[in-house]
């Protein structure tokens, strides 16, 4: 098999396999058999690409043999792969978690399709060599998250659709506007090329413009403040499984953006975008911690969680050194697994409440017929504060130690306040679901959603706090590729 099917098979087996789940739509079961088996088979393909790209050199695709930059162009290199392994290994634990869930939406014919076309959507973001194909595969997600959180149980899924869809829009403008402006300017939307270019001209009048654009679209897509407040409603109304995916590995498609930015396209520019991600990340360190303190709800809570975990890959990214920019992977990487169980978590307390709902009013006292759940959500919650043995005290060790190289001292501070905001928030969700006495009278329903879904991603963030080696190292062997952006280029015209 040519080694070129290791970028193009984790685009296609979800797409393939949402056709072909349309077909099933009368097979229940057979429907998603066939969709984790197309997304298992994916994610082995991109754990392949991640493998050779780390031992070998990047994979380039151009689809109908259209050379660069005339034609469609796929790009697999170390930081695409990274986050193609990334996103795939939490969506296939959402599929996991969907078939073993109460949610009388998952059984509609068209939700695992949806769900694979969003899994379609987000792997082609990452492995697109074009701006005008990411915004094809952008609008892949915004269609199917927005139908999938419209199918919601929850009655105001409908509301939280249309808000996800139309703050979606926006973005979608953003990102059309960048292209146009940019494509005036140098008359190319391939991302190589357009590397290219602007290093020759990086002061042409538009492209400051196109810049800013491209920022705002990667912003609307990662909640960065102020672009933050779809967030808290949509994971408050949508479906468990697929909150778990947008709170996790859907807003890394912002981050992806700003390290193509900073590290590819706008390297004149780099300083002004690392300085006002800086600040941008402090504001939402510190916005989502005291949100998710006041939060009367249990997935709102962690959708503000969210915004303040993403303020610290910011801030990570901001300071623009080798292991600043390490710390930033690593913390994406294990932010992924840690909120996509959280949020697993919330909804199956929420599936064994009598009126099913994460208020924390409902969830009183019902985690007592738990104890199994109690105590993965304890895993999460100090993965989530950064307490050892965990994945996030990893993340926020080697950020730290990154801010102690830059001397970013007043930063380090905040993010440190924050650090403890996280603790104060988890612990005080952990007393009222699992410690409080239910309220005299309420009935809790004898079993909820499995918890096999979010007891792996737990496991594995357990795994990366004891043996952190592999997660590093490979960020830094990115970090180091993202160094040269020359080889990229060179990697999609042939060089």
């Amino acid at each position: 098999m040519s080694i070129h099917w290791l970028v193009i098979l984790p685009i296609l087996l979800p797409l393939s396999g949402a056709v072909f789940g349309l077909l099933l739509r009368k097979f229940a079961r057979l429907q998603f058999s066939l969709s984790l088996a197309a997304m298992l088979v994916a994610l082995a393909s991109s754990v392949g690409l991640l493998i050779y790209t780390f031992n070998e050199s990047p994979v380039v695709v151009q689809i109908g043999r259209w050379p660069a930059p005339a034609g469609i162009t796929l790009v697999g290199d170390l930081l695409s792969a990274f986050m193609v392994v990334m996103s795939q290994t939490v969506l296939t634990t959402g599929l996991l978690y969907a078939v073993a869930c109460r949610d009388k939406c998952v059984h509609y014919p068209a939700f695992y399709p949806l769900f694979l076309i969003l899994a379609t959507g987000l792997t082609g973001s990452f492995l697109t060599g074009d701006l005008f194909n990411l915004f094809v595969f952008a609008e892949l997600m915004v269609i199917s998250g927005s139908l999938l959180t419209a199918s919601a149980d929850d009655r105001y899924g409908v509301e939280a659709a249309y808000k996800y869809f139309y703050i979606s829009l926006l973005a979608s403008v953003f990102l059309l506007l960048a292209c146009g402006a940019l494509y005036a300017s140098y008359g190319t939307l391939n991302i190589a090329d357009l590397a290219r270019r602007i290093q020759t001209s990086p002061n042409l009048p538009l492209t400051q413009i196109s810049m800013v654009l491209l920022l705002a679209f990667f912003m609307v897509k990662s909640a960065v403040v102020p672009f933050h407040f779809w967030q808290p409603d949509f994971h408050a109304a949508s479906p468990t499984a697929v909150s778990a995916m947008l709170s996790s590995v859907i807003v890394k498609l912002g981050i992806y953006g700003f390290l193509r930015m900073t590290s590819l396209l706008f390297l004149e520019q780099a300083g002004l975008i690392r300085a006002a991600l800086i600040v941008l990340g402090c504001v939402g360190v510190l916005l989502g911690g005291f949100s998710a303190i006041g939060a009367n709800h249990l997935k709102r809570m962690l959708a503000y969680s969210t915004i303040g975990q993403i303020g610290f890959i910011l801030v990570g990214i901001g300071w623009g050194t080798p292991l600043s920019l390490t710390a930033a992977l690593v913390f994406a990487f294990n932010h992924s697994l840690i909120k996509s169980a959280m949020l697993m978590l919330a909804g199956a307390m929420a599936s064994r409440a009598a009126v099913k709902s994460a208020a924390f009013n409902i969830l009183e006292g019902i985690g007592k017929a738990s104890p199994l759940a109690g105590g993965l959500f304890l895993i999460g919650g100090i993965a989530l504060a950064g307490i050892p043995p965990t994945n996030g005290f990893i993340s926020k060790l080697v950020l730290f130690k990154s801010g102690l190289e830059v001397q970013a001292f007043a930063a380090l501070a905040l993010i440190g306040a924050a650090s403890a905001l996280s603790l104060v928030y988890v612990l005080r969700a952990f007393m009222q679901i699992w410690w409080k006495m239910p309220t005299s009278g309420v009935k809790t329903k004898p079993d909820g959603d499995r918890l096999i879904a979010p007891a792996l991603l737990l496991g594995g963030c357990v795994a990366l706090g004891l043996w952190s080696e592999p997660l590093i190292g490979l960020s830094m062997q990115i970090v180091n590729w993202m160094a040269e952006p020359g080889r990229y280029i060179q990697a999609v015209f042939g060089g």
